[in-house]
């Protein structure tokens, strides 16, 4: 009933024979032992599979693998990375086990509709994917027994083209089983494990799969088998693809199926943890367990509401999933069970009006049957208290159950090798397990100069030779046009001050922002003895024609000759690209349209590596901005009308880079080091690093919202 991952590797030696366990668990990809063990094995193999050990080791030479066994300093580090692999799994001496709690087997169900965790699962779109990625990975390292439940999408999300007019173009792969790190997974008794989830009048059969990352699991939803009907093997295919009915028998598959997999399992959570609304209908299963183990719907609710966990993540109406009552019913037709007397009373939990008349909300469902909800910035917990205000009609805004619990990154996941390298010989040894906490950090001040601008101009080099061997590699594997080769960065200076601008295309991002005065614009990029450069990435949404129009904008501005080939468009954005670009950059963008950023985290990931954040007060950056740690986008002005707000945001930003970045850039020494430059580059270290890292961000969920929702005696 289960497809097989493919064919199986080689077999390995002896010696080195745990390979392919290490390669099919994540946990290799935040440990850089790990990682130097791969890339020691066939470096050009290494880069040519993108950094996937499983296909790596599934087409190295046997050779290789036997020359690899008997090197007495490959087999040191490879005991040592199996050696950090079980001792994580083991989550012994942990700061959970300091904790004092005991969930005797139970864990931390955490739900999500994306997990972004390398780029050989291409499961993610964006924001909530790496977030929850991180959240998983942080989950292990502080030894929390999370396990996480989503999709696999056998055609992930889509790759993107972009046509020599600029038009965004999508390509779907499907993906190759035997090259992925997923595993089937299996019942107590050794079965795999397939679950039934009811769908209308139908029942779709849904397998699940299995990731490692340490300590954390997690597990995958799959409807892409042969008993289904053609149209239900689709439903799994996408990651937010689809019309409103798919997405709904998504969310039905996720909320309803995720429960069912997890008990499949022999999974009992003591807390369930829900990322966005797109797992809403996880209460809906849980409330008819509750019944049929006979209890009254209003104490199963109590229960759910006790246990239940909810984090939001978008200020955008359109970013909540909301379906009209007949569809809902529709599909829900063979979910109720023991449920069905009490059908008005579940449909009740979530009907909501944002002004266009009641539908079924995914949010309103979850901030409903939540005993915990919390937003992702301190500025968008105030937002969210007010965009839902209606659900407490008789509280103030202030006194609203809505925490501000704000969105960090997983330190080792995002921090350059390089860089890393440098804090280990000024830092101190235990910098790295101790990250969160500011005096550590003190001493990035204390940087010699010389050493932190030779990492950051290698760091800028990488981001460089990335870019053109990946303009090589469109020209002479796909014969791309020379419009595409020009937009792609082929005429870049990597001396520039180069500015970072990588995200989702869609309108409230502003990506056209900094082109609002082209000729301004143009004497900035072209200063004789100081050049300014961008380079922009990103995709929209396949349905966002709104933010494909953006991105064709901003290609052409690539091609336009005003601007001396100082603006690059990197095409086919993932976490990969993503990696050299917050690395490798002088400087970060953000322009999004106030009030309309939840949080981000692009800006933590370049900060954290000397890449000081240029953005609009919105998001985090509001409560991450210290005066000398990058700069604040302010025009202060505030306007109703779009496009004054723009005009005036637009010239506070050429402001800014005319009158402090591009000349701190380049006020150099006799040695051509930027002092005056790197001052920013260490605050922009020493601030945003402890307080903006998932080692806090989870530590507070366990603290302010996991340990509230356990059990006394668990406690």
């Amino acid at each position: 009933m289960v497809k097989r991952r493919g064919p199986e590797p080689p077999p390995l030696p002896q010696r080195i024979d745990r390979l392919n366990e290490l390669a099919l668990d994540l946990w290799w990809t935040w440990n850089a032992g790990a990682r130097e063990l791969f890339r020691r094995l066939d470096y050009p193999l290494w880069r040519s599979t993108a950094h996937n050990p499983v296909r790596m080791l599934r087409t190295l030479p046997p050779e290789r693998l036997r020359v690899a066994a008997r090197d007495r300093s490959f087999v040191q580090l490879y005991d040592a990375a199996i050696e950090g692999l079980d001792r994580s799994r083991s989550a012994k001496d942990t700061w959970w086990t300091q904790q004092g709690v005991d969930l005797t087997g139970r864990c931390i169900a955490y739900f999500s509709a994306e997990f972004a965790l390398h780029q050989s699962l291409p499961i993610y779109a964006g924001g909530l994917g790496v977030l929850a990625g991180d959240h998983l990975k942080e989950g292990s390292d502080l030894g929390l027994p999370l396990v996480g439940v989503g999709f696999m999408y056998p055609q992930g999300y889509f790759h993107q083209s972009v046509s020599s007019e600029g038009w965004q173009e999508e390509i779907y792969e499907q993906l190759t089983w035997a090259d992925a790190p997923v595993e089937p997974a299996m019942t107590p008794s050794g079965e795999p494990v397939v679950i039934a989830v009811p769908l209308g009048e139908r029942t779709v059969l849904v397998a699940v799969w299995r990731v490692r990352l340490g300590r954390s699991k997690l597990y995958l939803l799959d409807t892409d088998l042969e008993e289904n009907a053609p149209w239900d093997r689709e439903l799994s295919a996408r990651l937010y693809g689809g019309d409103r009915e798919t997405r709904i028998q998504q969310e039905i598959v996720l909320g309803v199926g995720g429960v069912r997999a997890l008990r499949a399992l022999g999974s009992d959570p003591a807390i369930w943890h829900l990322n966005e609304g797109h797992a809403g209908f996880v209460v809906l299963q849980r409330l008819r367990e509750g019944l049929e183990r006979g209890n009254e719907f209003d104490a199963a609710l109590e229960e759910i509401r006790r246990t239940t966990v909810f984090t939001t993540h978008t200020p955008v109406p359109a970013g909540h999933d909301a379906f009209p009552f007949n569809l809902v019913e529709t599909h829900l037709a063979g979910c109720w069970g023991s449920l069905g007397g009490h059908r008005e009373d579940f449909l009740a939990l979530g009907q909501y009006d944002n002004g266009t008349g009641p539908e079924f909300n995914m949010t309103a469902l979850a901030m409903r049957t939540s005993g915990s909800v919390n937003a992702v910035s301190e500025l968008h917990s105030q937002v969210t208290r007010d965009m839902w205000g209606s659900l407490w009609p008789d509280l103030p805004s202030s006194e609203r159950p809505v925490r501000a619990l704000t969105n960090g990154i997983h330190l080792s996941t995002w921090i350059s090798p390089a860089l890393a390298n440098l804090l280990d010989r000024y830092l101190g040894e235990h910098w790295r397990d101790e990250h969160d906490d500011p005096k550590v950090w003190e001493r990035a001040l204390e940087l010699p100069d010389n050493e932190l601008w030779l990492v950051r101009r290698s760091l800028k080099n990488y981001l460089f030779a990335f870019i053109r061997e990946r303009a090589r590699q469109r020209w002479s594997q796909e014969q791309v046009s020379a419009a595409r080769v020009v937009a792609a960065g082929t005429l870049l200076d990597p001396a520039a001050l180069t500015i970072g601008f990588a995200r989702r295309f869609t309108g409230y991002k502003r990506p056209e922002l900094i082109f609002q005065d082209s000729e301004r614009l143009a004497r900035i990029l072209n200063a004789p003895k100081a050049p300014v450069q961008i380079v922009f990435a990103g995709k929209a949404h396949p349905a966002d024609d709104v933010g494909k129009h953006h991105l064709q904008q901003v290609f052409k501005r690539a091609l336009d000759p005003i601007f001396g080939g100082r603006i690059a468009f990197v095409d086919d954005y993932d976490i990969h690209v993503a990696h050299f670009l917050v690395q490798g950059c002088d400087v970060w963008l953000n322009t999004p349209r106030k009030l309309l950023e939840a949080s981000g985290t692009s800006g933590m990931k370049a900060s954290l590596n000397g890449v000081p954040h240029l953005s609009i007060g919105d998001g985090w950056w509001a409560e991450g901005y210290n005066g000398t740690n990058g700069w604040l986008i302010d025009s202060g002005v505030v306007a109703l009308d779009p496009n004054a707000a723009d005009e005036a945001d637009a010239s506070a930003l050429y402001g800014l880079l005319e009158n402090e970045i591009v000349p701190a850039f380049y006020d150099r020494d006799e040695s051509d080091v930027p002092h005056r430059w790197l001052r920013v580059v260490k605050e922009a270290i020493r601030s945003v690093a402890p307080h903006f890292n998932t080692r806090r961000m989870l530590k507070q969920y366990a603290q302010q919202m996991y340990l509230s929702a356990l059990e006394p005696d668990s406690r």
